[in-house]
């Protein structure tokens, strides 16, 4: 019998977390996937076992750690939307930062001090440059944001004055789907906007709305940073390698360095899908960034690690899973 190392994947039957199982079980690796399945997928667990069970529950964290034994832990589990995250911020302190808490306590008590963590450009707030590298000052403005750069602080102090190493990786916009339509995109209710775009020139929403069309970019809509989540799954399989082969913490931007405007993406939607939708446009939404581009060298030089797919080959993905959805065939 193969023994494989076994990787704990918290939040694995989620949307970057799933993909990162993919990635992880083309490594080598077994994805054990702890989630409480209230955002995430059964059907996404593929390749590894399922352990039902939430973030801030020590005793079933502790259960699960000691019957699978993981060589390290890669987490993902935490409410991501940052309108609910003005309207309930206790939430998600309570489940963001809090639960990593319990969850870093297990992993301690196991003696794991691998540690690959899903964090995101919010921590950022406003850009005062772009593309932004990872010393660009973190102010987050809402609640989401500073519960993911309150655990970064954590994971900070846990690294200079424990025993653990940890890689923190800070997303831009995750989109795409697996290309082989295994796997997808799938939030309820849907917030994203390549999804929401989808949805529209499918029929099955009353178009799309654009807000702000008078920024200082040269079409005067948001610029945003569009990283392909196999991508991004790469980074993390990536990331766990580079810990178990003894490498230093270390916080890293995920995304292409390539800025997208919002209508550039709206006609790339349409031209894949070759249907074209009804496109409104509205006033600039508070906290709304005119631009937000990734610097991703320091992901190169860490992890070797560049982003290999394009727009395109993000909407064509995009397009063929929420398709596949809309047909019944996934």
């Amino acid at each position: 019998m193969i023994w494989m190392d076994k990787v704990l994947v918290v939040g694995g039957a989620g949307y970057i977390g799933s993909h990162t199982c993919l990635n992880l079980a083309g490594r080598g690796f077994e994805p054990v996937v702890y989630d409480n399945l209230s955002n995430g997928h059964r059907e996404f667990v593929k390749w590894g076992p399922l352990e039902t069970g939430d973030i801030r529950d020590g005793d079933r964290l502790d259960a699960v750690i000691s019957r699978h034994e993981p060589v390290a832990i890669v987490h993902f589990a935490a409410l991501i939307e940052v309108g609910q995250s003005v309207t309930e911020p206790l939430q998600f302190y309570e489940n963001n930062v809090a639960g990593t808490l319990t969850l870093l306590a297990a992993a301690e008590r196991a003696g794991i001090d691998k540690f690959v963590f899903s964090s995101t450009c919010a921590t950022y707030g406003i850009p005062r440059s772009t593309p932004m590298a990872e010393t660009h000052p973190q102010a987050p403005i809402n609640p989401y944001g500073r519960s993911k750069y309150l655990v970064e602080e954590v994971l900070r102090d846990l690294s200079d004055l424990k025993s653990l190493r940890t890689v923190i990786l800070r997303y831009f916009n995750a989109s795409g789907a697996d290309p082989e339509g295994r796997i997808g995109e799938w939030h309820t209710p849907e917030t994203h906007a390549i999804p929401l775009a989808i949805d529209a020139a499918l029929g099955r929403r009353e178009g799309f709305a654009i807000f702000g069309s008078d920024y200082d970019t040269r079409d005067g809509t948001c610029v945003r940073d569009y990283i392909h989540v196999m991508d991004l799954a790469d980074a993390h399989g990536r990331a766990v390698e580079y810990l178990l082969s003894g490498g230093e913490s270390v916080a890293l931007n995920l995304g292409t360095g390539t800025g997208t405007t919002v209508a550039e993406m709206l006609a790339a939607i349409e031209a894949v899908s070759g249907r074209p939708f009804p496109v409104k446009h509205a006033g600039r939404r508070a906290g709304d960034s005119p631009a937000l581009v990734a610097d991703n060298q320091k992901a190169w030089e860490v992890l070797g690690w560049r982003p290999e797919r394009d727009l395109d080959a993000i909407i064509e993905s995009a397009w063929n899973w929420h398709a596949g959805r809309a047909n019944g065939a996934v």
